[in-house]
């Protein structure tokens, strides 16, 4: 470790002015404060773990988003884009805004009307304790996991642009977000997410601005990524006609079925990551508009995520590499993308903007992570497995230790990441083997009334299982690979994206089988949990221009329009 240590240490692009400096530390200290001042408005569970469910549509929109917009955007897809081009766009917009608007139109009137505090409770509700158990563990595993990824990231932007130690800066982002978040629980976290949320638009834009007016334009970035990679590298739906035709190694059917369908769906409709910010709405309404207004956004992120890790094919002098061969050559990674093209844009004050704009990620990142955890293990672990009977103010105690315990477990796991060639490898993997089968489970627990309790737990289970399998026998046997993702071509990407497909299936096959079974649950017991059984509030009162469904389908023509264009 100490090797490793040292060569993180050794490159140092650029130095901090006093002004950068200055810019820096009152975002610290504004964080901070924020946490101090609500922790006098958080004093029950309901404060701290839902923000007394008051939230704004748009408050709850932008906090969705924005705790979805750490490293995973910024760094993960920056790096994802200089290896596969403009086809890391796809993670964006068929991997997100159909889900984000299946979320608010479909799925969020039970959530919402079921008054659970998350979506292992959800599954308590409609299957039972062993479901809700089997659900909070492997989401707890996996949020603890995908945490390490925002501090490693944060500690790679110190890194490289500072030349900062890399153990240093991991404590002092993990610290600063175990304070803000076990102060003032959930509602500490949204109101940093949304001031995270402008900051991350402020700093960010810079790099993209200034690298088109560098590279000449559009049509002349086309030309240089031409040169320098492939044509292919600018084209998102013609290339995936086949396997070999494109720099990603994937088929059009494992973009459509395995990411756009269930990797997208999956996580943004059961990780409670993101639908935790949306049950803080104040009411149906507003939770229905939240992921609305969130895919609006999010169809314009890849203009300051994307498009960097393209002008970086086009203008860096130097090619980069995957983590491994990096630490060997003395070299730049993949992940250092971003924080490269940041030094080399940004002069003084302008650099302080851009870097507090990447902890700010960063930071949203941790905290939506560790708000998430500390729900889930107190709601839907401790309190339903060790301590039934305890008081609402021990468990707004036990959230608090939970913060700082969940962040100390997080910081372990930001090594892990470095085993992996880009943060993108890493998240996708988790991704395939913990949400995809649980999109399975509440999928059919919500639209199908003949799901029962047993055919919820063992298609949860072994859809699970089996994207465990399939991920050691690749692992142990790469050329594996060939079957998993139905082509000798395919990359590892791709695997992912199969792999989620076929769990998916798998837990749907197995609760399908299961449920025919058993004994079908009684009509009564499913009222506020399934559709058919369940009256919803209508909207025929409500003016067209002010009803979720008509700014869905809105962002959906412009959707549409988006990857015709970009074709």
């Amino acid at each position: 470790m100490r090797a490793l240590t040292a060569v993180y240490a050794a490159t140092t692009l650029v130095h901090l002015s006093p002004v950068d400096i200055a810019i820096v530390v009152f975002y610290f200290a504004l964080v901070l404060a924020i946490g101090l001042y609500l922790k006098g408005r958080t004093q029950t569970g309901e404060d701290f773990f839902l923000a007394g469910r008051e939230m704004s549509a748009w408050i709850a929109g932008l906090s969705f988003l924005s705790a979805n917009l750490g490293s995973l955007e910024l760094m993960g897809w920056a790096a994802a884009a200089y290896q596969y081009g403009i086809l890391a766009t796809h993670w964006y917009w068929i991997g997100a805004i159909p889900a984000m608007l299946f979320l608010g139109l479909v799925m969020m009137p039970f959530y919402y009307i079921s008054k659970t505090h998350s979506v292992p409770g959800y599954l308590k509700l409609r299957f039972g304790e062993p479901s809700r158990a089997l659900a909070a563990i492997s989401f707890a595993f996996m949020t603890v996991l995908m945490s390490g990824i925002n501090m490693y990231s944060m500690a790679l932007v110190m890194k490289v642009v500072l030349g900062w130690n890399i153990n240093f800066s991991i404590w002092v982002s993990s610290l600063t977000v175990a304070v803000y978040v076990a102060l003032g629980g959930l509602r500490s976290a949204i109101f940093n997410e949304v001031l995270q949320f402008v900051l991350i638009w402020a700093g960010a834009l810079l790099v993209p601005i200034l690298g088109l007016i560098d590279a000449g334009g559009w049509t002349a970035l086309q030309l240089r990524i031409a040169h320098n990679a492939s044509a292919e590298f600018t084209h998102l739906w013609s290339t995936l006609g086949s396997f070999s035709n494109n720099p990603m190694g994937i088929h059009w059917t494992g973009i459509v079925f395995g990411l756009g369908w269930v990797i997208s769906f999956g996580y943004w409709t059961t990780d409670f990551l993101v639908v935790q910010r949306v049950l803080a709405a104040k009411d149906l309404r507003a939770a229905k508009m939240a992921p609305i207004i969130g895919a609006a956004f999010k169809m314009m992120v890849p203009f300051i995520v994307i498009l960097p890790g393209l002008l970086a094919l086009a203008v860096l002098p130097f090619k980069l590499t995957g983590e491994t061969a990096a630490l060997a050559t003395g070299g730049h990674s993949y992940n250092e993308v971003l924080p490269l093209m940041l030094a080399r844009y940004c002069g003084p004050g302008l650099l302080g903007l851009g870097i507090t704009a990447l902890m700010a990620g960063f930071m949203s990142g941790m905290a939506g992570n560790v708000s998430a955890f500390t729900t889930v293990w107190t709601y839907d672990i401790y309190r339903a497995l060790i301590r039934t009977n305890a008081s609402d103010k021990h468990y707004v105690d036990m959230g608090r230790w939970c913060t700082v315990l969940g962040v100390l477990i997080s910081v372990g796991t930001a090594y892990l990441v470095m085993q992996f060639a880009s943060i993108m490898d890493y998240v996708q993997a988790l991704f395939a083997t913990f949400i995809a089968p649980l999109f399975g489970t509440v999928l059919l627990g919500m639209l199908w009334k003949r799901t029962t309790s047993a055919g919820g737990f063992w298609g949860l289970l072994l859809g699970t299982l089996s994207s465990i399998g399939m991920w050691g026998w690749v692992k142990m046997d790469p050329s594996a690979l060939r079957y998993v993702a139905l082509s000798p071509h395919a990359r590892f990407m791709a695997e992912d994206m199969y792999r989620a497909l076929w769990s998916w299936m798998a837990c749907v096959v197995v609760t399908v089988i299961v449920s025919y079974l058993t004994k079908p649950p009684a009509v009564a017991e499913l009222t506020g949990l399934v559709y058919g059984v369940t009256p919803l509030p209508s909207e025929a009162h409500v003016a067209i221009y002010k009803r979720p469904a008509f700014w869905a389908v809105v962002i959906a023509v412009v959707f549409v329009a988006l990857n015709v264009i970009f074709w």
